[in-house]
């Protein structure tokens, strides 16, 4: 399998926004799940959000992607509104991070066409870590489903163990959990494995580069374009 990653400025490329959009929403909707609080567009024009996208070595198909927002004084994080209405200690939460720079990773699908190759969890995973040094972040959040729990966790995140019950929660519908999670120290990185810091430091360092690597369903061939016009 060929296929080309980019990130970008969401306001960059709109058109390209759009098609993620409609491919999110379209996973989304195979689930059941009609509306959840990452899947809303008002982000789509905001200069601190950055898109990561998946697409076929021609370009014609998307086969995922995903988001990392900054929060603003205009914007909060989608998993603080998510969140709050399960549990109200998010707020005290996030103003123990202080002045730091944060930001959520955010909306990561993949379609069924790929399913099985890794590009949901693994490398939109090493992607959205490895692009936090050009956009100067500090903590890195997410929510994450049950299978992706393990590889956020050799990325280096860790639980928020202080919200819900042990960091789990019923989202985005009842009957499907995720677990809140943080990455602390973006820079070092000391709680990921090895391994997958040696890839998130090749990709930090060559932003563009052309890659092979192993799935767990077969082969692929990945083209990586993550130099931000910041």
């Amino acid at each position: 399998m060929i296929a080309k990653i980019r990130a970008y400025k969401s306001p960059d490329d709109i058109e390209t926004s759009l098609r993620y959009i409609d491919g999110h929403r379209k996973v989304l909707e195979a689930y059941g799940v009609k509306q959840v609080t990452s899947a809303n567009h008002d982000w789509l024009y905001d200069e601190d959000t950055y898109v990561i996208i998946v697409e076929s070595e021609n370009g014609d198909k998307i086969y995922g992607g995903g988001r990392i927002q900054l929060r603003s004084e205009q914007m909060n994080l989608p998993m603080e509104g998510a969140i709050f209405k399960k549990d109200q200690r998010i707020v005290e939460y996030m103003q123990g991070l202080g002045n730091h720079r944060i930001a959520e990773f955010c909306g990561l699908f993949n379609s069924k066409e790929v399913a099985g190759f890794g590009i949901g969890s693994i490398f939109l995973g090493r992607i959205g870590v490895a692009i936090t040094a050009q956009i100067a972040v500090d903590n890195l959040l997410a929510l994450c489903s049950p299978p992706t729990l393990r590889q956020c966790l050799r990325l280096g995140f860790e639980i928020i163990t202080d919200l819900g019950n042990n960091g789990v929660f019923y989202y985005p519908k009842e009957g499907l959990v995720a677990t809140a999670i943080i990455i602390k120290d973006l820079g070092g990185l000391p709680l990921a494995k090895e391994e997958e810091k040696e890839r998130i430091f090749s990709l930090r360092d060559e932003p563009v580069q052309h890659a092979f690597d192993n799935g767990p369903k077969g082969d692929i061939s990945i083209y990586y374009n993550l130099d931000i016009k910041i």
